[in-house]
């Protein structure tokens, strides 16, 4: 499974008691593949470290970005389909250039991708990819 993750989501997971850990913890057991761009982590570097500081987010980038499930996209096309909040479409230009089956996130200005007719984009929330995560563990 071809897997975009928003900051949201990947913020929220990460600590060890947080209802949405497992999603994390799926990363680490390589039940999916990330994709990620350079815009991406950046975001994801910026958010976590004005959480987590410094150190932590140092230990945890290193981790995350040496994991053989975790894939660098260079999206070569802007396709500027969020016009409520513009800083989104990176997100979905990494998903359509890494043809991920989903974007996981909790953030509603991308329910508009769900209208669209093209590109599609499959677009879920943290807890559905939860339930998707519980199935695969239990076949």
């Amino acid at each position: 499974m071809r897997i975009v993750l928003d900051t949201n989501v990947l913020i929220v997971s990460l600590p060890s008691r947080s209802r949405y850990f497992p999603i994390y913890q799926a990363l680490l057991d390589k039940d999916f593949h990330l994709y990620v761009s350079n815009e991406i982590i950046t975001e994801y570097e910026e958010q976590i470290s004005s959480r987590l500081g410094v150190e932590r987010t140092e230990v945890k980038f290193t981790e995350l970005l040496n994991l053989p499930n975790v894939h660098f996209t260079d999206p070569t096309f802007n396709w500027q389909l969020i016009k409520a909040d513009p800083d989104d479409d990176k997100f979905v230009d990494c998903a359509i250039a890494s043809n991920a089956d989903y974007i996981v996130t909790n953030d509603a200005h991308f329910n508009v991708l769900k209208s669209l007719p093209f590109p599609q984009v499959g677009v879920i929330d943290a807890n559905r990819f939860l339930l998707i995560l519980s199935d695969l563990k239990n076949r």
